[in-house]
């Protein structure tokens, strides 16, 4: 992490009052943490049985997190319309892409990630839901705007960088089958072109109010850090690794920067 990413940050955690650490968010968050880090730990002890298991968890802790993140700043009536609109379309994007190959290419669910619902795992919309604020954090630091084609474009591709680590893990532990294998460690690159183009369908649809920073870049950061050291060290994925490493980092690399920019211009007008 360079030196401008960990001054931005550190300014970041800064505008998180004291009081907010003791906060339902913060032990989600760091529950969350401890289940991620303790998955290859756990499957080396246990074997991998457990990454089901860790899967699941990962996800729901995450989505709670996330949730309870933009409740505090956006209020229930919000998190509950947004919610209502991300699972049911994620679903149904899932459902026309598993059985139609549109958008993201031909591809099916494997009974691996039970319970699934019409064939697709009942995890995978929650997913969708755990990264889209975040993607949209990114997004509104880097245009400073929460509407128009900048905003959704942004977002969508901070969405779609994240993918860069998953199918590839997801695929290799046997959750997801490719039809046809692709030139991106076995991943079509249409496949990607799918993501960017739903992501952005569904923040245009959800129309967010703007994200609450500090805590969505924070979380970005984490799945950042943490997908890069998992699939590099634990995982034995460096390609994969790298690639996310870089489509992730360029992202989060522009929103510091973005806003450490703006915090100095700020700070030499006043």
């Amino acid at each position: 992490m360079t030196t401008t990413m960990q001054s931005t940050l550190q300014q970041l955690t800064a505008h998180i009052q004291p009081r907010r650490l003791l906060q339902p968010a913060t032990f989600l968050v760091a529950a969350w943490l401890l289940t991620m880090i303790s998955i290859p730990i756990l499957r080396w002890v246990v074997g991998d049985s457990v990454l089901h298991y860790g899967v699941i968890a990962g996800v729901l802790l995450q989505v709670a997190a996330v949730l309870t993140i933009c409740y505090r700043a956006w209020g229930g009536r919000t998190v509950l319309r947004i919610t209502a609109v991300v699972i049911p379309l994620a679903w149904l994007i899932e459902r026309i892409g598993s059985t139609t190959g549109i958008p993201f290419g031909a591809y099916h669910y494997t009974d691996a990630l039970a319970p699934l619902i019409g064939g697709v795992p009942a995890v995978i919309p929650l997913a969708w839901l755990m990264m889209l604020p975040p993607a949209w954090a990114i997004a509104y630091a880097i245009t400073g705007a929460v509407r128009g084609w900048r905003f959704l474009l942004l977002s969508g591709l901070a969405f779609t960088a994240w993918d860069l680590f998953l199918d590839p893990q997801m695929v290799t532990w046997g959750y997801w089958v490719w039809e046809t294998p692709g030139l991106y460690f076995g991943i079509p690159l249409v496949n990607f072109a799918g993501w960017l183009l739903a992501s952005m369908l569904l923040s245009w649809l959800t129309q967010p109010p703007r994200p609450p920073l500090a805590p969505l870049l924070i979380i970005y950061t984490a799945v950042w850090f943490l997908q890069s050291v998992g699939l590099s060290l634990f995982w034995q994925m460096p390609g994969p690794a790298l690639f996310g490493f870089l489509g992730m980092g360029v992202m989060l690399t522009a929103a510091l920067m973005r806003l450490r920019s703006s915090w100095l211009s700020s700070r030499a007008c006043n």
